[in-house]
């Protein structure tokens, strides 16, 4: 018997780092502790012992990874059987600058100790501070050792590809990307499930003890995919149902914006959902949907209503 077979409202895991502060709370409505440095929010994830809760029904308590096990063709649809949930959902409040970064593909990730998934992601603005940027791959004609010497001058960002974001962007990483987020930006990111980052450049910033974070130099020269030169944000495409439209479709997922104004049935195509409220608000089978929110949607909830009040703009994300 399935207890998998409605809308999951699972339990966020928050990160907390030097770059992070409160609009986790304050504009997403995250019940945050004290302290002004809250990274993260991992709505979604099976990994390793980073594990989703659910939160309440049926299945209440029990681990993402239990329900990926213990239920799969419920849960995944034709998408099962898998050892992991392949994907990991989480909101971002970078109220600094984060560091450059870059990660690898499946192929280079499974070569690690321990052995991880490739982390291909992508991103939708939420909020951005004026004069907030975005770093995503390599000016045009960058080389390998262009980027290194500029890394040992401490002038990495000279060779970046820059813009200034605006809410409703939505920026496609594919693995190999060297990228980094700028200050004043709340993300909404979809990601494969891994956790494996190589630090390229941390802007030269030291702790209070003077000491800089560790980097991972040769590691990231190695990584990145030279040819994939600069990342703009991507063009929305129509797709055939009203209010629907195609932000980015790869072979890890796809990612789809519904501009909501009436109901709109989603599910019952054997498959999961992962819905994220990033506007306005919406109920999904009796299921609250409100801005900062995410439901995972099982295959076995079969096709249910998305209901807006009155108008919302949810994120549908599956795999392809």
């Amino acid at each position: 018997m399935s207890t998998c077979d409605y809308p999951l409202r699972l339990k966020p895991l928050f990160r907390r780092y030097l770059w992070g502060g409160r609009r986790l709370a304050t504009m997403l409505g995250k019940p945050l502790g004290p302290g002004d440095d809250y990274a993260e929010s991992w709505e979604v994830v099976d990994h390793g012992e980073d594990q989703s809760v659910v939160a309440a029904g049926p299945a209440s308590g029990l681990t993402l990874h239990q329900l990926v096990v213990e239920q799969a063709a419920d849960l995944l649809g034709q998408h099962a059987p898998r050892i992991q949930f392949p994907l990991l959902l989480k909101f971002l409040d970078c109220n600094r600058t984060l560091s450059v970064q870059v990660h690898p593909n499946d192929e280079q990730a499974a070569r690690l100790d321990p052995p991880d998934l490739g982390k291909t992601e992508a991103w939708v603005v939420l909020a951005a501070d004026p004069g907030s940027k975005i770093f995503a791959g390599l000016k045009p004609g960058v080389t390998r050792e262009d980027l290194h010497e500029a890394v040992l001058a401490g002038q990495c960002e000279a060779c970046l590809h820059e813009f200034e974001p605006l809410v409703g962007d939505c920026v496609f990483i594919e693995a190999g990307t060297v990228h980094a987020l700028g200050a004043g930006l709340v993300i909404a990111e979809i990601q494969q499930a891994s956790d494996t980052t190589f630090r390229l450049f941390d802007f030269n910033r030291v702790d209070a003890h003077g000491k800089p974070r560790q980097l991972h130099v040769d590691q990231s020269l190695a990584t990145i995919d030279y040819s994939l030169g600069p990342v703009a944000p991507v063009q929305p495409k129509a797709t055939s149902q009203s209010g629907r439209e195609r932000l980015v479709q790869c072979d890890k997922f796809v990612l789809d914006r519904l501009r909501l104004s009436g109901p709109h049935t989603i599910g019952g195509d054997e498959r999961f959902h992962l819905l994220v409220g990033i506007e306005g608000q919406s109920t999904v089978a009796g299921e609250k949907l409100s801005q900062g929110e995410s439901l995972l949607l099982p295959s076995a909830a079969g096709a249910v209503e998305l209901g807006p009040q009155p108008a919302a703009t949810v994120l549908d994300i599956y795999l392809p």
